[in-house]
């Protein structure tokens, strides 16, 4: 195994009560599960990758994965399966490697862990509110927040869509909305919060900035279709007005909480 390119890791399953990292590949952790498994210290995933039924399974995957996920395009074998050297190192690998894996350590855990990543795979809504349940209150508020703002934002581009919005005219739609609530575009916003240039900046938004792109996105899509807006100008002027009367609302009531600290 070789170290990857550092691809950022996120924790989106859980099993038997522990959260299991997936990479930006899509390769879930080897050492989570081993962790969900009791750490049994003869079958730690290095140790596994060593024994010959490993040495020859996984390039047997790799095949299979680059056949049937990549047309058979050349990819590195640490997208599949590597190490993360240092003191918060882990072992990732490719979910048909790491069911492999589950199995060695237990046969049950290979079942379930099979189990929750079709689940996670086809979007299955109630494995989220399965992990929400555990969740803490301001996990459960920003996850709410988060599925209405993508429930909207679906929404609004796929009225761009079919208003005839081109390629250019989606960023200019969304830079207009941020323009008139937030003072900046998606990169200069990227910028002043410390994110990299293909982070989502509503992943950082406080709940008021978030609830005003809502319904400023929620208020243009309405608007684009009662008017019958058509092209990139037309749904960017419409998308303009509407996100500006929900900046005007926003500033209507801070001037208003304002005048009576005066009184």
């Amino acid at each position: 195994m070789t170290k990857a390119d550092n691809p950022s890791t996120k924790q989106s399953l859980r099993l038997r009560g522990r959260l299991i990292s997936e990479d930006a590949y899509g390769n879930i952790s080897l050492t989570d599960i081993w962790n969900a498994a009791g750490r049994p210290k003869h079958k730690h995933p290095a140790k596994w990758m060593c024994h010959d039924t490993a040495k020859k399974f996984i390039p047997a995957a790799y095949d299979r994965i680059v056949l049937l996920e990549h047309n058979n395009a050349k990819i590195p074998f640490n997208r599949v399966c590597y190490a993360k050297k240092g003191r918060y190192g882990a072992s990732f690998a490719h979910p048909l490697i790491a069911a492999k894996y589950a199995g060695y350590l237990d046969s049950r855990l290979e079942v379930q862990i099979v189990e929750v990543w079709l689940r996670y795979r086809a979007g299955d809504p109630t494995l989220a509110d399965e992990i929400l349940e555990r969740a803490s209150a301001e996990a459960n508020e920003w996850a709410a927040r988060r599925a209405m703002s993508r429930s909207v934002r679906n929404d609004f581009t796929q009225t761009l869509q079919s208003h005839g919005v081109t390629r250019r005219g989606y960023p200019l739609c969304t830079d207009t909305v941020y323009i008139r609530l937030l003072g900046a575009k998606a990169r200069q916003l990227r910028r002043q919060l410390g994110l990299p240039d293909k982070a989502n900046v509503r992943d950082k938004l406080d709940a008021l900035s978030l609830s005003g792109i809502i319904a400023a996105e929620a208020l243009a899509s309405d608007r684009i279709k009662d008017e019958n807006c058509r092209g990139d100008n037309e749904c960017q002027t419409a998308t303009d007005r509407s996100a500006s009367f929900i900046r005007e609302a926003f500033d209507r009531d801070r001037a208003d909480r304002a005048r009576k600290r005066m009184l």
